[in-house]
């Protein structure tokens, strides 16, 4: 619609320019016309007075006579009308006529009153009859702009509120009017089609995936926590087998989280219930006592209001989770965790040193704060992406001189 819009700008004003234009050149052309014709007057009047002896009455509006010298030619001139008192322009025409007596010399005026009228009536017409053709044409250009205009806005519009998730397939006519239209539509209904089927087979490998390695990694687990347990391991092979341990606890760590994003990528996640935040936090934080009172923190809360959110419970669950794990995880032995709940938002705050890097890249996947952490990287990547899925907002703020960091998710648009 923007090229349309500025298309018919562009046309308007080139219109508007070229009727100006032609308003101006239609005057002046009309005005020189009926001047030219009040001169050839003015001088065929001359020459019948040069052939005649004297001077027939009613031949000219008026004519003077005057001893006096004259300047010889046609020029302008403005004479007071008696009759009605006002300033009538002339066209004046001065020659010197030899005679038997002295020499006279003779003045020829034409009123050009009639001829602004007529210039005036004339102009009027022309002025009006062009601007209804203006305005006719462009009433026409924006009309047939829009008709044949219409099956693009009608794709663009389907392209706009395309969802691969809900609507495979994109609705688009495959006939319209005009051809080339036709073809786009063509074209992006095959496109959908090729998206549509490669989004189900990601899918379908994705949940295959994820199911066929469950299962391997929690017999992997069991197996190493039962060899740690046996006495007649060495200490040097248990050593290998605790870390072998410790790298299945982060693989099922990171093989958890990556299903739980593409579950929420996908959709899979479409029945939702009204959930008491609250309690959700509550019972999360009895889950992590035990992690909380091994760095010593000091827990408080605000509870302002009791929403009930409309989620799915494992995604509440995870959200809430994830967002208390990131404050115990990043504060100092002896801080504080803060969290607060109102009506349109969630904040949790914790003490911790400040971040080194840009804050917003904290919310990539694998992105940690200390490398050698254990942690997948992957806890604000499912807080932002459970946000992006209700149309939630997360935002992380920094007070400097009480070094608290918070994070927010607020709740509706």
């Amino acid at each position: 619609m923007k090229l349309l819009a500025t298309t018919n700008r562009y046309y308007l004003l080139l219109a508007t320019l070229v009727f100006a234009v032609g308003s101006v050149v239609l005057y002046v052309g009309i005005s020189l016309a009926l001047r030219i014709e009040v001169d050839e007057q003015l001088l065929n009047q001359q020459r019948e007075v040069m052939r005649s002896t004297r001077l027939k009455a009613g031949l000219l509006d008026i004519v003077a006579l005057s001893a006096e010298p004259q300047p010889a030619g046609l020029r302008d001139t403005v004479l007071l009308d008696p009759t009605e008192n006002v300033l009538v322009p002339y066209r004046q025409l001065s020659f010197r006529v030899a005679g038997p007596g002295p020499p006279q010399w003779v003045t020829l005026r034409k009123s050009l009153l009639e001829t602004e009228d007529m210039v005036g009536l004339v102009l009027t017409v022309m002025l009006t009859v062009l601007g209804l053709l203006l305005l006719s044409l462009v009433w026409l250009n924006r009309w047939l702009a829009r008709r044949i205009w219409s099956p693009f806005q009608h794709t663009l519009t389907a392209l706009r509120g395309y969802d691969l998730q809900h609507q495979p397939v994109l609705a688009l006519p495959p006939h319209t009017p005009i051809d080339e239209f036709s073809e786009l539509n063509q074209a992006l209904l095959q496109m959908s089609q090729r998206l549509e089927a490669d989004y189900q087979s990601l899918k379908d490998f994705t949940e295959n995936a994820a199911h066929e390695t469950r299962t391997p990694l929690a017999i992997m687990q069991a197996k190493l926590e039962q060899l740690l347990q046996a006495q007649e391991l060495r200490p040097a092979t248990a050593e290998l087998v605790g870390d072998l341990y410790s790298a299945t606890v982060r693989l099922a760590r990171l093989h958890q989280a990556l299903t739980l994003l593409s579950k929420i990528e996908n959709g899979q996640f479409p029945h939702v219930q009204p959930v008491q935040l609250d309690q959700v936090v509550q019972n999360r934080l009895r889950l992590l006592q035990d992690f909380i009172d091994d760095k010593e923190l000091t827990v408080t809360s605000e509870l302002r209001s009791r929403p009930q959110l409309r989620m799915h419970p494992a995604l509440a669950d995870s959200l809430v989770g994830n967002l208390l794990q990131n404050a115990i995880k990043h504060n100092h032995r002896g801080g504080g965790l803060h969290w607060v709940l109102t009506a349109e938002y969630l904040a949790i705050s914790n003490t911790g040193p400040a971040l080194a890097g840009e804050p917003a890249r904290f919310f990539e996947r694998f992105r940690k704060l200390n490398a050698s952490s254990e942690s997948p990287g992957l806890g604000l990547s499912i807080v932002q992406q459970i946000g992006r899925y209700y149309g939630y907002r997360v935002h992380y703020t920094f007070s400097a001189p009480d070094a608290v960091h918070t994070l927010r998710v607020e709740f509706g648009d």
